[in-house]
């Protein structure tokens, strides 16, 4: 007899406990000769797992909960009072197993997307274990348009890994102080997924950023303009291309800019733009944090 499904709204029962959720894919990987597919997708979980024992995370990577192969990449939940850790220093971490990895391998290089989130999610040993709305937004920020820009924007050299964080993550174990990594570090963008039904405020994190991200556009020699405070930032489509700059504020209608330290990340939105302190909200494009200002072509995935 098959187990009948709960109905929802009709009665209050236990909430799942809360479980971090960790999920990284390849960049380009389907784009790889067939030959090579089984042998990426066999080291990626390798080099996550190098990662996390330099990370001195031996406990997250022996206890790894409803683990999953996706083919071009790997998902775990994990306990999330490792959340702060797996943020800082995993993530650095493994961008650097990757520097090392692609300096040294005569194959193709690995350059991977991480999202990181955490919520309510089934752990009880059976085989749906971790299906849950957390899991799937989790997925859903790693295939979203500003964490894919980033590696189509970047060097192969220089940026191997691109992470994406959930807002209740970036809320919880960043701004509440628990990870060693900076928020000014950090770049605030709206998740969304093309052809999709998801939208979510994000926060990326780019542990090593390539002068590229620059190059992207054109470089601006001019001194930064005062900007019309009284302007509205939002721009319609049919508006003339246009860039306002006042202190570290950014107004970005359409294409590519770059302001602040590079170190910050790069993000991507299509509407309204303006950048407040040093998180940024942005517009058409894809934006990238750092000290010199350009513009120019759209989004490039």
């Amino acid at each position: 007899m098959s187990q009948q499904l709960p109905a929802p709204w009709t009665e209050s029962r236990p909430l799942p406990p809360y479980k971090a959720v960790l999920a990284v894919d390849a960049k380009d990987f389907t784009g790889l000769p067939a030959v090579l597919h089984a042998p990426v997708s066999q080291m990626i979980p390798e080099l996550v797992d190098q990662a996390l024992v330099k990370a001195g995370l031996t406990d997250v990577q022996h206890d790894k909960r409803f683990p999953a192969s996706t083919g071009d990449g790997i998902v775990f939940g994990f306990d999330p009072t490792h959340l702060p850790f797996v943020i800082w220093p995993f993530l650095n971490v493994l961008d650097e197993v990757l520097a090392q990895y692609n300096a040294l391998s005569v194959g193709p290089r690995i350059r991977l997307r991480a999202s990181v989130h955490v919520g309510p999610l089934p752990d009880e040993g059976r085989p749906s274990d971790g299906n849950g709305t957390p899991r799937n937004d989790t997925h859903r920020l790693l295939d979203s348009r500003p964490v894919k820009a980033v590696l189509a924007s970047s060097s192969e050299q220089t940026t191997h890994l691109a992470a994406i964080l959930s807002d209740r993550v970036y809320e919880d174990a960043v701004l509440g102080g628990y990870a060693g990594l900076h928020p000014d570090r950090c770049i605030e963008v709206p998740a969304t997924v093309e052809g999709k039904p998801f939208a979510q405020r994000a926060w990326l994190f780019i542990p090593s950023p390539s002068a590229s991200l620059f190059r992207a556009g054109v470089l601006d020699s001019d001194p930064p303009r005062e900007s019309d405070e009284t302007t509205g930032s939002s721009a319609s489509s049919g508006e003339q291309v246009g860039r306002s700059y006042h202190g570290n504020t950014q107004e970005v209608r359409e294409g590519m800019a770059v302001m602040g330290d590079v170190g910050g990340g790069v993000s991507y939105q299509g509407g309204a733009t303006h950048n407040n302190a040093t998180n940024q909200h942005w517009g058409g494009g894809d934006n990238v944090s750092g000290t010199k200002n350009t513009g120019a072509s759209g989004d490039q995935r």
